[in-house]
């Protein structure tokens, strides 16, 4: 039997699928676009491909966010805990790593869908030596719509902190 305990946390940084920009309508209520709505289960296809279903799901409480969510879960074949926060909405990258060293030690893997410029950026401080290259330096000049990054890490979530998570791969949309 596996030591489930020496399984590394893996984090999920999505950054959410194609949205509107319609007229009088607040950003925090602008909805996913038709190419929105064909990204996202596509999302929830490649991770589970990849074996990364997550248990827990820090989800901003915009609507594209959680419309991002509700789509890429609907090919997932869980259904983790979901907590909806204005916290991830307004997350600055110090913010973000913040709540995330609050994540209960049993959550193994954890998916944040979230917002430019925070996702892209997060990753990127994130990102230990032993981060892919090519991945590092794209994170940096920033990700489109519905990708996500993928890190990891053998310390606990309390330890989260520059420098601390292996940054695997960047997954674009197709």
């Amino acid at each position: 039997m596996t030591d489930s305990t020496q399984d590394p946390r893996r984090l999920l940084l999505l950054r959410h699928a194609k949205a509107e920009h319609p007229e009088r309508i607040s950003d925090h209520q602008r909805p996913l676009s038709l190419v929105g709505r064909r990204q996202s289960p596509r999302v929830g296809t490649a991770l589970t491909a990849a074996g990364l279903v997550p248990d827990l799901v820090l989800c901003s409480s915009s609507l594209r966010t959680r419309q991002t969510w509700e789509l890429a879960r609907t090919t997932l074949d869980a259904d983790p805990e979901v907590q909806l926060l204005d916290e991830v909405y307004d997350a600055g990258v110090r913010s973000l790593v913040e709540l995330l060293q609050g994540v209960p030690a049993e959550a193994r893997t954890v998916l944040v869908v979230g917002h430019e410029p925070t996702m892209s950026q997060t990753a990127a401080a994130l990102a230990s030596p032993e981060s892919d290259p090519t991945t590092l330096a794209r994170v940096r000049v920033g990700v489109p719509t519905a990708s996500w990054s993928w890190l990891e890490t053998g310390a606990p979530w309390s330890e989260l902190g520059p420098g601390s998570a292996a940054l695997l791969r960047l997954t674009l949309p197709e």
